[in-house]
């Protein structure tokens, strides 16, 4: 059996079940992905068997710099091989692999459209931590007079501001503070019951974590607003060079001490005509947020996005 192509076929299977509408990446990216992980964790990968064949793949993600109490579980199962204890033998391995680390928090998501997966969790212990809301904007059918009064008002709160745009990694003069807003996100933003600490980032994440997304096949589209020379607000969108029809709206932070002039609004407007421009062929635009996290689900509304489905952040404590 060839390993990595086999936990694509899982994965890419599961996914298509749960979210059909989510492009999944090729198995070109899959691999690439594999032969570099993401910066600051390691992984251990495994496989559940049913009958001989391989049915099940556990993706175990370790935090290496911060949040060392943590594993991150990506458990997927496929569709026809579900309720034969495949998925349970794999949570089990989990634990296990776990408790040798000295790792006291499972962590790991479903989508609440099927039933399996929270059914599962639920089964098995793990507490629901966050929960969280997928809003998509149809970029075909936006109202731009709406979209260009938002930002005319926007601008009448932000004065003494300046917008910055960019792809890829930031320039020197701003990318420790690109670090320090990507820093505060679990600080700031709703985390729920999650067991869950600030991220340490410097220049050099930064730097690795776009070097990865390029070679996934990843563009990344930023806008952020500079008060003096320092920024204090940032958003990114990202764009999968595959399927250009279809974009992630990512983080979006304002710094606290520059909050109350709009400028979550602003840059996320910017950064919406950025992606326009810059990939024509952008169709719908998906974002996960916190169902908490009511000021930026406004925003969203308002810029034209809509709910499609809903995912449960689960914790397993040992």
């Amino acid at each position: 059996m060839d390993a990595p192509p086999a936990a694509y076929a899982i994965d890419r299977a599961c996914g298509e079940h749960d979210q059909p509408d989510i492009p999944h990446m090729s198995l070109e990216s899959f691999l690439i992905a594999l032969a570099n992980p993401w910066p600051g964790q390691a992984f251990e990968r495994y496989f559940g068997y049913l009958d001989g064949e391989p049915v099940g793949h556990l993706e175990l993600g370790l935090p290496l710099m911060d949040n060392l109490d943590n594993v991150y579980v990506g458990l997927n199962v496929l569709p026809s091989a579900r309720r034969h204890g495949v998925g349970r033998a794999l949570l089990d391995l989990a634990v296990e692999r776990a408790r040798t680390l000295g790792r006291r928090h499972l962590q790991g998501s479903t989508v609440l459209r099927h039933p399996d997966g929270p059914a599962f969790a639920r089964v098995v212990g793990a507490a629901p931590g966050l929960e969280e809301t997928r809003s998509r904007l149809d970029v075909r059918t936006v109202d731009q007079a709406r979209l260009d009064a938002m930002l005319a008002d926007a601008w009448q709160h932000a004065g003494g501001y300046r917008l910055i745009l960019w792809t890829g990694v930031p320039a020197d003069e701003i990318i420790d503070d690109v670090a320090y807003l990507d820093s505060r996100f679990n600080a700031d933003a709703p985390i729920g019951d999650l067991a869950l600490e600030p991220e340490k980032v410097d220049a050099e994440k930064i730097r690795e974590a776009e070097q990865r997304r390029v070679q996934t096949g990843r563009t990344t589209y930023h806008a952020g607003m500079l008060h003096g020379d320092r920024l204090v607000a940032w958003t990114t969108l990202v764009g999968l060079q595959a399927e250009p029809a279809h974009a992630w709206q990512s983080i979006t932070l304002v710094d606290r001490a520059h909050r109350g002039h709009r400028l979550g609004i602003l840059i996320k407007l910017a950064n919406l005509a950025q992606i326009r421009q810059l990939q024509p062929g952008v169709e719908v635009i998906d974002t996960y947020n916190a169902g908490a996290n009511e000021h930026m689900l406004r925003i969203n509304v308002a810029m034209g996005f809509r709910e499609v489905d809903a995912s449960i952040e689960w914790q397993l404590t040992l």
